[in-house]
């Protein structure tokens, strides 16, 4: 097996896990909508649960269908995650792809298990909250900024000349 191959799954493990251990420790030991405060005035541990997408997106479709719309969209991300790893001879790539296909395996896991994903980070400013979000909302989050940053570092290949 290629060492790249071996190199993203365990990239990729390792935020399942570090997503998944940090789940447990808030459904076990901080009550729904608790919010304990780690820094006044700019971050907070709150355990919310999403139904939905990214924001919230797709919550009030039914439960069954939406399973399934993110089981389905889980795999075909991780295969074509593969694919993509396959291809690259970047290591940021690999990385984020990575980074990305733990995130998406992560949160899948708390679909499977619960019907919804458990989120827990919660930044502010003032009374301005970002969305809670979790380490796999995360992860894909600078997956998709590492894939920004290495096509913007790349020179276009049909760049008019300056």
């Amino acid at each position: 097996m290629d060492r790249k191959y071996l190199w993203a799954g365990a990239a990729a493990a390792a935020v399942v896990i570090l997503d998944q251990v940090t789940k447990y420790l808030i459904v076990a030991h901080v009550r729904m909508y608790e919010i304990i405060t780690v820094i006044p005035g700019f971050f907070n541990v709150t355990h919310v649960r999403n139904r939905g997408a990214a924001f919230g997106m797709l919550s009030n479709m039914p439960e069954l269908f939406r399973s399934l719309f993110f089981i389905a969209i889980t795999l075909i991300a991780v295969v074509v995650i593969a694919v993509l790893v396959k291809k690259t001879h970047e290591r940021l790539q690999v990385v984020a792809f990575s980074l990305i296909a733990g995130g998406a395996v992560g949160n899948v896991i708390d679909r499977l298990r619960f019907g919804e994903v458990v989120d827990f980070i919660d930044w502010y400013v003032r009374s301005y909250h970002w969305h809670t979000f979790n380490v796999a909302d995360s992860a894909i989050t600078i997956g998709v900024a590492l894939l920004i940053i290495d096509m913007l570092r790349k020179p276009r290949e049909n760049a008019p000349a300056s």
